[in-house]
């Protein structure tokens, strides 16, 4: 596990949760956007938002952060950080298979001492029951030996001007205590609210 100047952060998925956070902490460490849609990845880099959660004055001040849909661009970092869609299907189910994929190609390039925090939106215990197996499959270390797990429920509301990612308590979690209070303090960097609220881990 690294320390807060040691950080490189991967945003997985850059829809209306992906972005924003990519840009905040764009704005405080080595970040990478990452996602696998390459159109979206280039009208990024040309710093426009399709979605328009973002302008251009967001992407200016993210001095830290940069684009990719290659996996190798994301090899080095060593907080992975999953925003991508859990849509439902026409029984109301969760389609994960976008979070399984991310899981499946964060695993593919997953190191000793990695942290994966998951903010899409999940049932309880899907990320220890389903993503955990995922990257230990594809990454061939164990859960809490050699790599982490982190989880910080997405709470954008799209659209909002006025309550933006800054501003809002984020609840954060941990698969280990010393992993649990390392989240908090990730997230502690780009929060202006009062707080983030430590919570068990999923």
């Amino acid at each position: 596990m690294e320390n807060l100047a040691e950080t490189k952060i991967a945003i997985v998925g850059l829809g209306y949760v992906g972005l924003p956070l990519a840009i905040e902490f764009g704005c405080q460490l080595q970040t990478v956007g990452f996602d696998i849609d390459q159109l979206r990845v280039d009208a990024l880099t040309q710093q426009v938002d399709t979605t328009l959660e973002v302008d251009r004055k967001d992407f200016e001040k993210a001095k830290h952060l940069t684009f990719s849909s290659n996996l190798d661009d994301i090899s080095e970092c060593n907080v992975y950080i999953v925003t991508v869609p859990t849509p439902i299907d026409a029984s109301k189910r969760p389609n994960l298979k976008p979070l399984i994929s991310a899981s499946e190609s964060i695993g593919s390039v997953l190191t000793e001492g990695n942290i994966v925090i998951y903010e899409s939106t999940v049932y309880p215990g899907a990320t220890e029951e389903v993503c955990v197996p995922v990257l230990e499959q594809h990454s061939g270390l164990n859960y809490n030996k050699g790599f982490y797990a982190g989880y910080s429920p997405e709470r954008i509301n799209p659209g909002d001007k006025k309550h933006r990612l800054p501003s809002i308590v984020k609840v954060t979690a941990g698969s280990t205590p010393a992993v649990a209070k390392f989240v908090d303090e990730l997230y502690a960097t780009i929060i202006s609210a009062e707080h983030t609220l430590l919570a068990p881990s999923p």
